[in-house]
């Protein structure tokens, strides 16, 4: 598990002025990917497609980039994730998270040594 992310802007000031606050996120994060049955990229994979059937612009943005530098997660395994994200959440959160997807692909971020 990668330790101590948070995507979240407001976290820093939680971790500067409440640390007690901060530290508590970090347990639940190391008590949440645990990997005792899902490997940390499954895990990861599944918060992706948490934060696009929310439609989470930011959220699905950064969590593309973290599982392709992380994991090699390709651009297929994504869609994948966005297929369930249509059955579940509907077609408007799965277009958001589609065109995020491809914008990053147009601006070649470059994601895990290649560009998606």
């Amino acid at each position: 598990m990668k330790e101590e992310v948070f995507y979240s802007k407001g976290m820093k000031y939680i971790k500067k002025d409440y640390p007690d606050l901060y530290e508590e996120n970090v347990s639940l994060n190391k008590v949440a990917y645990t990997g005792k049955a899902l490997d940390y990229k499954t895990q990861k994979l599944i918060a992706l497609g948490i934060n696009a059937a929310f439609s989470d612009d930011r959220a699905i943005k950064k969590q593309i980039i973290s599982n392709m530098q992380e994991f090699g997660t390709t651009k297929d395994e994504i869609v994948d994730v966005f297929r369930v994200v249509l059955l579940i959440a509907g077609k408007p959160a799965f277009m958001k998270a589609i065109n995020i997807l491809y914008e990053l692909e147009d601006d070649e971020c470059v994601c895990g040594g290649g560009v998606i």
